[in-house]
């Protein structure tokens, strides 16, 4: 009995030792810029991605960029968490052969999930481009560029975390489609986001099994890319990058009380001798709490020559009223149930 009683105690104690260390392994900070490990201790690999909140999970999926991938395939990573902060890989949702034959050298960016609580399913939605051969004098040739395909890939899985399988590219309503960016509005209506290179950038309906692209709500005349939308007390907020590849830019928004407009002029979201502090938008994150609304500004700092460091740059918005200000990068908390967000002033 005594040993038992022993046995007990020393158990006790073990756990009780292990408690504070096992505490230090939640982080309850986000620090921008900085790298941002996951669960496993390795850099969150989800660039130019997008999240989505089902039940109480989030999950996070971006471009997968780790060291040593098989250049055969193009991969989605997928991350899950409770509290946007603390994030658990959860594999590959994603991993793609060329989905066109007519293809050259081929690219995906820009991924973006939405659950169909109809269909049950999980629909992906993603920038395919290429290179592309066409014919020149009876002659056929590879396109020089790698961004002549322009279209959207649509791939599908009955799991949050894939695996994920393309069933078809296209380009939506018939107009070319680069970066492309997502919005859940707060009656659940889903919208793609996609830059049109000759014209603007696009606002459009997906269908009800989020499958086609079903409606075109409004036409942005502004050569933008990295469009990122919000709706937040009666208002419509766009952000969107100008087109300067892997260089960061003056991030600017505007305003409207319908997705179909009208829109207002353009303004930045920070000052533009900062260049977005050397971030780019990919998305705009309305966490709803028991005391408050943030919205977080969810962006990409790339570096094209080592882009397994590419960072994050996430901050909670300064917004309402029509105006949207982007703060200076600082670590920063937030409690995920009452919705606050709290700058930790260095």
């Amino acid at each position: 009995m005594k040993k038992q009683v022993k046995s007990v105690l020393l158990f006790v104690l073990y756990m009780v030792s292990c408690y504070p260390a096992a505490a230090q392994n939640k982080a309850n900070t986000i620090r921008p810029t900085e790298v941002w490990p996951d669960k496993q201790g390795n850099h969150i690999q989800a660039h130019g991605g997008g999240i989505i909140k089902v039940k109480n999970q989030y999950y996070w999926y971006g471009e997968q960029r780790r060291k040593g991938l098989d250049t055969n395939y193009r991969y989605v990573s997928c991350y899950a968490s409770k509290d946007l902060v603390n994030w658990v890989f959860k594999g590959d949702a994603l991993k793609a052969t060329k989905p066109d034959s007519a293809l050259g050298s081929w690219l995906i960016e820009r991924p973006k999930v939405f659950y169909n609580t109809k269909t049950k399913k999980y629909v992906m939605y993603m920038h395919v481009d290429g290179q592309v051969r066409t014919l020149e004098n009876g002659v056929l040739k590879m396109s020089k560029s790698a961004y002549v395909y322009a279209r959207v890939g649509v791939a599908v899985s009955n799991s949050a975390t894939g695996p994920f399988k393309i069933i078809k590219t296209f380009r939506p309503l018939g107009h070319e489609s680069r970066d492309i960016g997502q919005f859940i509005d707060d009656d659940g209506s889903a919208y793609l986001v996609f830059e049109d290179r000759p014209y603007g950038f696009r606002i459009a309906k997906l269908s009800a099994d989020y499958l086609e692209v079903e409606k075109e709500m409004s036409l942005i005349p502004k050569h933008m890319e990295g469009g990122a939308i919000v709706h937040y007390n009666g208002l419509y907020y766009a952000i969107g990058s100008a087109l300067t590849g892997w260089d960061p830019n003056p991030n600017k928004y505007a305003t409207a009380k319908s997705l179909s407009g009208p829109w207002s002029d353009f303004k930045d979201i920070a000052p533009p001798e900062t260049k977005t502090y050397g971030s780019q938008s990919t998305m705009m994150i309305k966490v709803i709490g028991s005391k408050a609304t943030t919205v977080i500004f969810m962006g990409d700092i790339w570096k094209p020559k080592t882009q397994w460091d590419s960072r994050y740059l996430w901050m909670p918005l300064e917004i309402g009223d029509g105006k949207l200000t982007l703060p200076k990068p600082q670590p920063w908390t937030l409690n995920i149930k009452t919705g606050e967000a709290k700058l930790i002033n260095p």
